[in-house]
């Protein structure tokens, strides 16, 4: 299993708040458990070696988050995860760009049952 704990460590700040977060590693990384439900995760993109998260956003907002910017369809067998995406790092780097995107995933965490 193959992640940063740098980039581990920067969404683990970001959920302190955020109710009762487990950690699983899984699907080759690490993924955020939020209340019991999969939120967010991170992982290395095996084909270029760069950090990467992975995203659970629900399929309503889907298509419009997909144009943000290193934002990409999650494929790990050949057909796209819909309502899950992978970010790249053009699309976390700065701060305010994780926070968009833990944003993103918490909000859709707290819509599911």
């Amino acid at each position: 299993m193959a992640y940063s704990d740098y980039l581990a460590d920067r969404v683990r700040s970001r959920l302190t708040k955020a109710g009762r977060i487990e950690e699983k590693k899984m699907m080759g990384g690490l993924i955020f458990m939020v209340n019991d439900k999969m939120c967010i995760g991170v992982d290395i993109d095996k084909r270029t070696g760069e950090d990467r998260l992975m995203v659970r956003v629900g399929k309503l907002p889907y298509q419009d988050l997909l144009q943000r910017e290193g934002s990409r369809p999650m494929d790990f067998t050949g057909k796209p995860m819909r309502g899950f995406l992978f970010i790249d790092p053009e699309g976390f780097d700065t701060d305010p760009d994780l926070d968009f995107w833990v944003s993103k995933a918490l909000e859709f965490n707290s819509m599911i049952q």
